[in-house]
């Protein structure tokens, strides 16, 4: 009986010192170590790719964002502000602009098969809106001009890019909306638009809120 005891009892010290010790190493060191390593060596990407706009974080290069106009009293979808770059369309995007504070709402994709009627409603809708909200007094928009990223949202509904075709088809309204030239404003998108990573993977592509951000400085100064 007593060697019985003396057994457990050695075991069960045995499994808390165990215990302890992970406890250290895998609770305490490790993350510390990790969270060190990624704070040295990948400060912005540790802390999740975030933007800053006058000192302020507007959010982050991985994650999309809407620029409307506030809700009018009994509006259930607020519309675009015009003025300003637009994502491609999702349900899952937190409403913001470079001015405000950001927040995510949700995210998710429609899961709508490619011939489901839903769908292809939402996309003619979409597309039918595109047209008229970048159709100006001298620039007309053919509804072979919309690309498809203007129309329909991506996987995760949180895609923080844009092709430099659909930016390019905006560029008139932008011009006209903030007083300024179509060069200045072809200009701003030339420069933030990026290549395939590594030239081989991916898409073209330019961010929409860094975009934004250039743009709200270029306003400032003219």
């Amino acid at each position: 009986m007593n060697n019985s005891v003396k057994n457990t009892g050695r075991l069960l010290w045995a499994g808390l010192r165990a215990l302890l010790v992970l406890t250290v190493v895998c609770g305490v060191i490790y993350p510390l170590a990790v969270t060190g390593v990624a704070q040295a060596l990948f400060h912005n990407k540790a802390n999740g790719s975030e933007i800053k706009s006058e000192g302020k974080v507007v959010g982050s290069s991985l994650i999309g964002q809407r620029y409307d106009l506030p809700l009018k009293k009994g509006q259930e979808t607020a519309e675009p502000d015009l003025k300003w770059f637009q994502p491609r369309p999702s349900n899952g995007l937190g409403t913001n602009s470079v001015n405000t504070q950001y927040k995510l709402i949700l995210s998710g994709a429609t899961n709508l098969a490619g011939d489901n009627k839903d769908l292809i409603g939402q996309v003619e809708a979409a597309q039918k809106a595109v047209i008229k909200d970048n159709s100006t007094a001298t620039y007309k928009v053919k509804k072979s001009d919309v690309p498809a990223d203007a129309v329909t949202s991506s996987g995760s509904g949180l895609d923080p890019d844009i092709s430099p075709d659909y930016a390019d088809l905006q560029v008139h309204r932008i011009a006209e909306k903030n007083h300024l030239s179509v060069a200045q404003v072809q200009k701003l998108v030339d420069e933030h638009a990026e290549g395939r990573v590594a030239g081989f993977m991916g898409e073209p592509r330019v961010n929409v809120l860094e975009l934004n951000i250039a743009l709200k400085g270029l306003v400032a100064k003219s």
